[in-house]
């Protein structure tokens, strides 16, 4: 008799993960789900591979609960300013970075982070400075490859004739 096995394609490890960055608390259930694999034996850097976690994340959470034992499982609320760019808007901005700005109603041929910042203004009421837009690209995995701007050089005859109506200032007398 064959084992039961998941064939469906979007039942993958990336997929998961993503659902549970959406749903609040499912993370609770993933850090229960690490502790009790790292008391049956695995290590945490396998724990931190099955999860997409880097293995300081897994380490920070094996010493928070010899700290402060069942309490660290629950999720705590965290501090700061929250994110002006959510998981929604970072979603669709992934989305429209690959079709070209024309598509969306900007008139420019590639995506830039002053594009970034005015598509996120135009469409989604957010309001970010062009040096967090480039980092947001970054985040997303695009990379600006070739300069947008191209200086054109002046062409020898037009130097020229711009040399001949040059003319030089008289000199005043100081007097």
């Amino acid at each position: 008799m064959k084992a039961l096995c998941l064939t469906h394609p979007e039942m993958t490890k990336e997929f998961l993960l993503a659902i549970a960055e959406k749903i609040p608390g499912a993370w609770v259930g993933i850090r229960i789900a690490g502790y009790l694999l790292m008391l049956s034996g695995w290590k945490s850097t396998q724990v931190a591979e099955l999860f997409g976690l880097s293995r300081l994340a897994v380490v920070k959470w094996i010493r928070k609960a010899n700290r402060d034992g069942l309490v660290a499982v629950e999720d705590f609320p965290r501090c700061g300013r929250p994110a002006k760019v959510g998981r929604e808007v970072l979603a669709d901005l992934d989305r429209v970075l690959s079709r070209s700005p024309r598509e969306v109603g900007i008139n420019r041929a590639r995506w830039d982070g002053v594009m970034v910042v005015e598509y996120l203004k135009r469409y989604h009421q957010v309001t970010i400075h062009v040096r967090h837009a480039q980092r947001l690209l970054k985040k997303l995995g695009y990379s600006l490859r070739q300069p947008i701007y191209r200086y054109v050089q002046a062409s020898e005859e037009r130097v020229k004739s711009f040399r001949r109506a040059l003319k030089k200032t008289p000199a005043v007398d100081a007097e």
